[in-house]
């Protein structure tokens, strides 16, 4: 009578068959994905220009190394100053950017000037007038990679 509980709690001797290993992968989930991580990479891409939208100046000049964030000054064609990505005064100017310098390390940081291709004459010479007298002398000018030969 014992070996009949056992048989049949073992199944009875009734195997059950195994589905066979499935040997193929389905693709279709992965292109999805990536097609929606390409969507969101080409709609972000533009967001991350850096600072005040300009039209610069294109010239041959090669670019600089830089190693942090650069500390940038940029006007536009009306005539608005920039520190970074926010407004400031002209006047203001040299006060905020001794404060910069003095809580990165001293006046010896070169400072990028970016400035609009149609933008006031006087306006730019006023901001580079008030670094250089501020002891500002490692100032670099920004531009575009001239396109096409000449």
């Amino acid at each position: 009578m014992a070996a009949n509980v056992v048989s049949a709690a073992s199944g009875g001797g009734k195997r059950r068959r195994r589905r066979p290993v499935m040997a193929e992968i389905n693709v279709t989930p992965f292109v999805d994905v990536m097609l929606v991580l390409l969507i969101v990479f080409m709609v972000s891409a533009p967001l991350l220009t850096v600072g005040v939208p300009l039209d610069l100046p294109q010239s041959q000049a090669k670019s600089l190394d830089q190693d942090s964030e650069p500390l940038t000054i940029s006007v536009n064609v009306q005539g608005q100053v920039f520190l970074q990505n926010s407004e400031i005064k002209v006047d203001e100017l040299v006060a905020k950017l001794k404060a910069i310098t003095d809580a990165r390390g001293g006046a010896d940081e070169r400072i990028y000037v970016r400035g609009d291709k149609k933008v006031d004459y006087g306006t730019m010479m006023r901001v580079m007038g008030r670094l250089s007298a501020a002891g500002y002398h490692r100032v670099a000018l920004v531009t575009e990679v001239e396109q096409g030969g000449g």
